[in-house]
């Protein structure tokens, strides 16, 4: 049936999409709610509770429509805290010793791509929530200490926690949305009330300036409320808790609590507010019981206000229903757990079908793998979110709230405009378009809904998105900023996939992205290689602090980085490009002439780096960054990162059919090779022919690549148990120091010890999901050009000969080993704390951003299934 709903959305037969968990989980803080310059202090979390946002919503659990006009979210209480849990908090970026981190346990279970059944968990402590030590307690902390996670302050230690499992189910009608909380009390010994707020509120539109026009909600009958919102029209809401059946006729009165989602002006600057009724009415009336700041009849804002006393093991169950259908009020639940019990099934269903479809060999899996693949992408799932941003209506501000000053940053970008519903890389710690990640989240998001994904990638490159100089966006902060050019990868394996699975050549896909990225290529070109030697810059490019210092800082005195990842990133660029060409070229002819424009930029590139006077140290076997003073003296940067691995990826094979095919790009492939031997002679020989007559388009030639594995395959280098190091671990004891400017880089395995970026990302050590998984694919590509015929000592020093698939698939199982339970039932991604291997813990995973380097414990941002959801892609591929 799950498939079903997706053809259906598919042929428009049916809306399936248009609801979903598309609520962030953090709107404060972000830049698109920053009106005074600094998004962390303008707009604390402290503000939250009071504050109407300006452009899109957040919540604990939230769900709402396509243009989140309202949206349903959860709330709770322990009669401890001092606020009501409406949304997550964490530490903003200066708050915390390494950025920005949420500080509470939440975990995505599952999810199906139409959002007919969604569900997550939260752990909610019984005991006052410790938000105070946890903010001081890491403000005394330096960028050498840990963070001081929820879990150190030992509030979990006793079990005296709730478990509140949210659930979405969708019954026939695409717009009929069940939502199911169940809250069990986790301790063996305690009892404790447990107050279970189901929210419904409308996006305010109302306060900027544009309309006042305000949508209703409003009691209806005895426990049913009725909305009415001129884009989604009249809607009911109606509440039911398991403690009906106790009541006669099951009757129960619910008790709601309406106000106005408006700012309190009077809390947060002291002007009187226009109405009693504003967005922290709700919380003052539970938390503080003040009667005066709630109503009972109506608003735009309304939380149904249910409590129970739990005692050990006990469970409490809250069911609500918003339909375009009214409902007798006994009537509205009667089905209601049938529904769930079939959306549950179907989705076992639809991942079983889903896995079979792929050549997943799910009935060898494990559970525990399963388990893994199906949480991984329930969270990529979880992770779409509504976002809303108009630069320009932004800098200049509001009719009713004008800026007073001018804002710089994205002065450039004011044609964005983003009202969409979009893949985000972690919805509290990165709530905010990323197109990079959202380049790699697409590649797990195919397995499940392909047109979904396609759409996602056509929309960066959307004249409203990407820049008229042929600039893609980069993210909020700073949409101008430069990230690895990995687009054109991402559109091309979902190309193939799309092919492999249904056997459609999906042209008209590829020829729609291949001209906007045709302006994003040449704007590279134009932008990035500054001499025009085919040498580019490009900044952090997405590894923040990989370099021995800012690579996006200006050097002195005119020096200039040429960036041995920024240039072999453009030869992957080429590669990419160079292969749709071929493939659109094969059904119009037209493409062969553009397919030879992006050979020649290839072998350019190719030949520049590594050249005597490019970034391929002989010497060492190795790329590195160079830094080129005014008068030309080159000085080789010889840090063994990532940077010096990227190279490997710009491999592209050429087919035999292909070429045969097209007779005028063979031609210029082989004029190359006899009339500019001096281009070509430092890169792979693409005349050679390898397995099936192939021909291999590469940056590196055996020699170099035979040089280069044997440092990345070297444990004491960057091969580590749970996958490849962005950092050598040579560095360790070896520490390179760059004197001119007093700057060091040395292995840090774990979080970040140096403030770049923000400081809380790493690449001087950790395991990172998309770049392996990059790795990877070259691997995997290499092998199906050389064949079984090479092989390599594997691990460095061991002794051991194999062949690259089988490096390949060896080390996807070093990065799946990170989520998987150990014998004494742990997993590598906690990082050893006992409480991840308790009963209501242990098969609850995180997919964080990083890794560490040498034990697998998760860092940085802790939901980031954006690109670790990766990790159901490689259980896939690795060989049965």
């Amino acid at each position: 049936m799950e498939q079903k709903r997706l053809d259906d959305s598919l042929l428009r037969n049916a809306d399936w999409k248009n609801w979903g968990t598309y609520v962030s989980d953090r709107q404060w803080a972000t830049v698109r709610e920053d009106y005074g310059g600094e998004p962390w202090t303008y707009f604390p979390h402290d503000h939250a509770r009071s504050r109407a946002y300006r452009w899109s919503e957040d919540s604990i659990g939230g769900f709402c429509n396509r243009f989140q006009n309202i949206c349903l979210g959860l709330a709770f209480w322990n009669e401890k805290d001092p606020i009501i849990k409406e949304r997550f908090f964490g530490l903003g970026g200066p708050e915390g010793n390494h950025g920005e981190d949420v500080k509470e346990h939440y975990f995505y279970l599952d999810n199906t791509p139409t959002h007919s059944y969604a569900k997550m968990l939260y752990k909610y402590p019984m005991n006052e929530y410790p938000y105070g030590d946890l903010v001081s307690t890491n403000a005394q902390r330096g960028k050498q200490d840990p963070e001081y996670e929820i879990e150190d302050t030992g509030i979990f230690d006793k079990d005296e926690y709730f478990d509140c499992y949210i659930e979405y189910a969708k019954g026939d009608q695409e717009d009929d949305i069940l939502c199911k909380v169940t809250v069990h009390n986790r301790s063996s010994d305690r009892e404790a009330t447990i107050h279970v707020l189901p929210h419904l509120w409308y996006r305010n539109t109302w306060s900027w300036g544009y309309s006042d026009r305000r949508p209703y909600i409003h009691r209806h009958t005895h426990n049913q409320l009725v909305s009415e919102e001129v884009h989604i029209g009249k809607r009911y809401y109606i509440v039911q808790t398991s403690d009906a059946a106790s009541v006669s006729n099951q009757k129960e009165d619910i008790n709601y609590l309406f106000t106005e989602n408006d700012t309190n002006t009077q809390r947060l600057f002291n002007w009187p507010n226009a109405s009693p009724y504003v967005k922290d009415g709700i919380n003052n009336s539970v938390v503080h019981g003040w009667k005066d700041c709630v109503n009972e009849k109506s608003g735009t804002k309304v939380a149904a206000h249910c409590k129970k006393l739990l005692g050990p093991g006990e469970s409490y169950t809250v069911k609500i229903r918003f339909s375009p259908t009214e409902f007798q009020e006994q009537e509205a639940f009667t089905s209601f757990d049938s529904i769930f019990a079939k959306r549950e099934q179907e989705a076992d269903e639809f991942y079983d079908n889903i896995f079979k479809a792929n050549q997943c060999g799910i009935e060898a899996m494990t559970q525990d793998l399963k388990r893994i693949q199906r949480q991984s992408l329930a969270g990529l799932l979880w992770t779409k979110q509504y976002y809303h941003f108009g630069v320009d209506m932004w800098a200049k501000g509001d009719p009713a709230h004008p800026r007073e000053k001018p804002v710089t940053r994205n002065n450039h970008w004011d044609h964005f405009y983003a009202n969409d519903v979009i893949s985000m890389p972690d919805k509290w710690e990165f709530p905010f378009l990323a197109a990079w990640d959202l380049a790699f989240q697409m590649i797990p998001m195919m397995l499940l809904d392909i047109e979904w994904t396609k759409r996602q990638l056509i929309l960066i490159t959307r004249e409203w998105y990407s820049h008229s100089s042929g600039a893609l966006c980069a993210y909020e902060w700073d949409f101008g900023d430069v990230n690895p050019p990995v687009h054109a990868w991402a559109t091309l394996e979902v190309y193939k996939h799309i092919e492999k699975t249904t056997g459609v050549k999906d042209l008209e896909f590829l020829e729609q992205i291949f001209h906007k990225l045709l302006l994003n290529f040449t704007w590279w070109v134009n932008k990035k290689d500054i001499k025009g030697n085919n040498i580019f810059e490009g900044g952090f490019l997405g590894l923040d602090n990989i370099g021995v210092f800012d690579r996006s800082t200006p050097l002195k005195d005119g020096a200039k980085l040429q960036q041995a990842d920024g240039t072999s990133w453009m030869a992957f660029y080429s590669a990419n490009m160079l292969k749709i060409s071929l493939i659109l070229a094969r059904e119009r002819k037209s493409y062969e002439s553009i397919a030879t424009k992006f050979l020649e930029h290839f072998i350019s590139i190719a030949k520049s780096i590594t050249s005597k006077t490019g970034l391929w140290s002989a010497d060492d076997g190795f790329f590195f960054d160079s830094i080129i003073s005014p008068g030309s003296h080159q000085h080789q940067l010889k840090v063994y990162s990532f940077v010096g691995l990227i190279p490997l990826f710009a491999a592209e094979i050429l087919d035999y059919d292909t070429l045969q095919a097209l007779p005028k790009f063979k031609e210029r492939l082989d004029w190359f090779v006899k009339y500019r031997p001096n281009l070509v002679k430092n890169i792979a020989p693409f005349t050679a022919l390898g397995q099936n007559k192939s021909r291999l388009l590469s940056i590196v030639n055996r020699e170099k690549l035979e040089l280069i594995l044997k440092k990345m395959l070297d444990e004491d280098w960057f091969l580590s148990e749970n996958g490849i190091r962005s950092l050598s671990k040579h560095h360790k004891d070896h520490p390179f120091t760059f004197e001119e400017m007093d700057a060091c880089v040395g292995y840090v395995p774990g979080e970040s010890d140096v403030y770049i970026m923000g400081s809380n990302s790493n690449w001087r050590g950790p395991v990172w999901f998309a770049v392996n998984y990059l790795m990877i694919q070259s691997l995997r590509t290499y092998h199906e050009y050389y064949g079984d015929e090479f092989q390599i000592e594997y691990p460095t020093n061991s002794g051991n000969l194999v062949t690259l698939d089988i490096v390949a698939d060896d080390i996807s199982k070093r990065l799946v080993s990170i989520f998987q339970e150990n014998q004494d039932g742990s997993r590598k991604f906690a990082g050893g704390k006992p409480i991840f291997a308790k009963k209501h813990w242990k098969d609850h995973i995180l997919f964080n951003e990083y890794f560490h380097g040498d034990s697998g414990a998760g860092l940085g941002a802790s939901h980031q299934t954006g690109w670790t959801a990766l990790v159901a892609k490689l259980i896939n591929e690795i060989k049965k």
